[in-house]
């Protein structure tokens, strides 16, 4: 490529390069994606920053329409070869256009590990007393109460109503799943799983990994692994679809 053609079009890469981002972050917060991404407290700064790089490359397309002649332009002064940095940015969105996140599944839960504490959460309550009744608290809310209050017993016989995805742990016997959902505190790079066991009246490969229940039932104090652990003892599950958010915050 010689000097003139590249002092041409490199000015117009580091546009599409800008402008593709800004697409990218609009499609997913208007498609509802955003949320596999990021808390929806930045859900403002994702927006005003894809509103800045579309204005940015509205500014520079008319300075580059200005600017005709060959002479107005200097050439790139850069470390690596010209163009690089912005055919990789540019690359990067296009591939985020073409293939959209997907939740986490149960897999990826076990490498990271299920919890019933949600130590990572950025406030961490002295107390905590969730003003619902116990069958409207979802499962997170569980996981809190025992974050604080951690003697199972304390919560034997409270009625039961939560829904998550399955996970089926290789340490849990045949009659109980794992319910869980992602918590993000930040982005999904921080996203990290908690869930309560779930006890059955049948075998739990009767649910697939990654179906998504609603449980109903009675908390139980069960010991698991040599532990004693808050279980859920289901009186019904029902199958449901994915939530359009699957994560809790």
């Amino acid at each position: 490529m010689n000097l003139r053609t590249q002092t041409f079009l490199l000015p117009w890469l580091d546009v599409l390069a800008i402008a593709s981002w800004g697409i990218l972050l609009l499609k997913y917060w208007l498609n509802g994606k955003l949320g596999l991404l990021i808390h929806p407290d930045y859900f403002w700064l994702v927006t005003l920053t894809a509103l800045v790089m579309l204005t940015i490359c509205g500014l520079q397309v008319r300075e580059l329409r200005r600017r005709r002649s060959c002479a107005s332009r200097v050439a790139h002064l850069t470390l690596f070869p010209p163009g690089l940095s912005s055919s990789i940015l540019l690359l990067t969105a296009l591939l985020g256009l073409v293939f959209t996140p997907h939740i986490f599944t149960s897999q990826i839960a076990l490498q990271r590990g299920v919890t019933d504490t949600v130590a990572m959460t950025r406030a961490q309550p002295q107390a905590f007393r969730s003003s619902r009744p116990p069958e409207e608290r979802t499962l997170v809310d569980w996981v809190r109460m025992l974050n604080v209050y951690p003697e199972p017993d304390e919560y034997t016989g409270q009625k039961v109503n939560v829904q998550g995805f399955v996970i089926h742990p290789p340490e849990l016997p045949p009659n109980l799943l794992m319910l869980s959902r992602f918590v993000i505190t930040c982005c999904a790079a921080d996203a990290y799983p908690v869930g309560l066991p779930v006890k059955l009246d049948q075998t739990s490969k009767a649910y697939p990994s990654d179906s998504w229940l609603e449980v109903q039932g009675q908390m139980i104090t069960e010991n698991l692994a040599g532990k004693r652990q808050l279980t859920i003892q289901a009186s019904s599950i029902r199958q449901i679809t994915e939530p359009k958010n699957p994560y809790d915050y």
